[in-house]
């Protein structure tokens, strides 16, 4: 998408936490009430002004499933755009939590193979960039 002369983009900048228990990763489904409802995602959310996206992510888990997170090391960043909304997903390794993860916003959280992504109802965000998503989990990649 070619943006038109003199008109600003509108980014939003978004953080996602790969949470790992053994090689399974923790999804969320998403909410009725939010857009891409009823899709599997990553735990994350949206960068609020003044927050760096390591304590964006870190609140956004709190938030989202109940638990302190200690965020590690970003593994990979990318770009999306829904019509003239262009999205910037930051996705951040977390090492460690206190907790167990409660479903506080999502229809249901679950934990899954990442081989399970290739088939799961998940953003065309994420769905673009599944290979850099295995590689960033560290997982083999096969078509």
């Amino acid at each position: 998408m070619t943006a038109k002369p003199g008109k600003k983009a509108y980014w939003i900048p978004v953080v996602a936490g790969f949470l790992r228990q053994g090689e399974k990763v923790l999804l969320g489904q998403r909410p009725e009430t939010h857009s891409l409802a009823g899709q599997w995602e990553f735990p994350g959310g949206k960068i609020e002004s003044g927050e760096t996206p390591e304590d964006a992510l870190a609140r956004e888990l709190s938030e989202e499933l109940g638990i302190d997170a200690t965020v590690g090391s970003l593994k990979l960043a990318c770009t999306h755009h829904y019509g003239d909304v262009n999205i910037l997903i930051l996705f951040y390794e977390i090492l460690y939590w206190k907790g167990e993860p409660k479903n506080k916003h999502h229809l249901a959280l679950e934990w899954a193979m990442p081989e399970e992504l290739k088939t799961r109802n998940i953003p065309e965000a994420n769905r673009k960039i599944l290979p850099k998503i295995f590689k960033g989990l560290g997982v083999p990649w096969r078509e």
